[in-house]
């Protein structure tokens, strides 16, 4: 199948593409670049569009004879989404009823949808399943939360199929070092943490060390980002017309600030300066997936994600990543 991937010059969307390619599809890429890097785009041609363009979107369609539309592209900084809720709204949701404006009026009938665990806010029990009540506490999770009735609502009146996928905590790197992690601003843990151990004058700070966990620091489920990628495909293949599913994707098991810190300094054998600090309001002590509805359906057994191998291929693609990119080395 020929997939415009939006965001596919992203983090995620960019091992999506190599997943797709791995599988005999063709990745066709969609990004305005504005979090995305041009070095990510390298399983197929890329469209230099915004999503909110639904002419772009539908000319793109057109002339690269789409078949589906796996969608990535939104805005995901939480902080940011309190500060300016607008924004995330017009660029996520908004941004997901030009592209299903665009697939409408092209008779594309199938798009793989990323979402997120933020749809689920602070749970009341655990591990989280797809019943799990959906209590977003940002504006991020609402705009997810409200582009999954959007994907229903229009397989109702269209036809379109849709899978969204709830991501837990997407992390590592591509095994063979190609693509890899970069946000700017960074504010994933795994990639502070190997900050700190590339340079030595950076410290890591953990919010809160008396939470009712094992160590007392937050646990939360790391997914390769290579699991994740793999997933994609499996649901494009079983993403049916007139149909809205939703899967959560995570291991089921989690890992604590803590934990990680340590395997890092395992890894890179580098000692990493650590100060507590304040909890930070809403975090609640453990958040894990229960997954078994993806495992059933899409096959979903994640091969990538032990927290050591996360770490290091993060770590091998954080000293081989383009130039101007890598944090300064000690």
């Amino acid at each position: 199948m020929k997939v415009l991937v939006t965001g596919g010059a992203g983090y995620i969307g960019s091992h999506a593409c190599k997943a797709l390619a791995s599988a005999g599809h063709v990745p066709v890429v969609f990004d305005n670049l504005r979090t995305g890097h041009r070095w990510a785009v390298q399983w197929g041609p890329m469209v230099h569009g915004d999503i909110c363009d639904t002419n772009a979107v539908r000319k793109a369609i057109k002339e690269h004879d789409i078949d589906a539309v796996m969608h990535f592209a939104a805005l995901a900084y939480v902080g940011e989404s309190v500060r300016q809720p607008g924004l995330y709204y017009a660029a996520n949701v908004g941004g997901l009823v030009s592209v299903l404006d665009a697939m409408v009026s092209c008779d594309v009938d199938r798009i793989i949808f990323s979402s997120t665990c933020a749809t689920y806010g602070i749970p009341e029990s655990l591990p989280i399943t797809e019943d799990s009540e959906r209590a977003p506490i940002n504006p991020y999770g609402h705009s997810k939360l409200m582009c999954e009735q959007v994907l229903i609502d229009h397989a109702t009146a269209h036809g379109i199929g849709s899978i969204a996928l709830r991501y837990f905590n997407a992390a590592g790197a591509d095994a063979a070092g190609d693509i890899g992690e970069f946000h700017d601003p960074e504010t994933h843990l795994i990639p502070l943490v190997l900050e700190a151990a590339a340079d030595g004058d950076k410290t890591i700070t953990v919010l809160g060390d008396d939470y009712d966990t094992p160590d007392g620091t937050c646990v939360r489920d790391y997914i390769h980002v290579t699991d994740l990628a793999d997933a994609h495909v499996s649901a494009l293949e079983r993403c049916a017309p007139g149909q809205a599913e939703h899967f959560n994707l995570g291991t089921g098991t989690g890992a604590s600030v803590r934990e990680i810190i340590n395997a890092a300094e395992e890894v890179t054998g580098r000692k990493i300066a650590v100060e507590v600090g304040e909890r930070r309001p809403g975090d609640p002590p453990i958040l894990v997936a229960n997954a078994a509805r993806a495992r059933e359906a899409l096959g979903f057994a994640p091969r990538h994600s032990e927290i050591r191998n996360v770490i290091e291929t993060a770590w091998q693609w954080m000293e081989k990543m383009p130039a101007g990119n890598q944090p300064r080395m000690r």
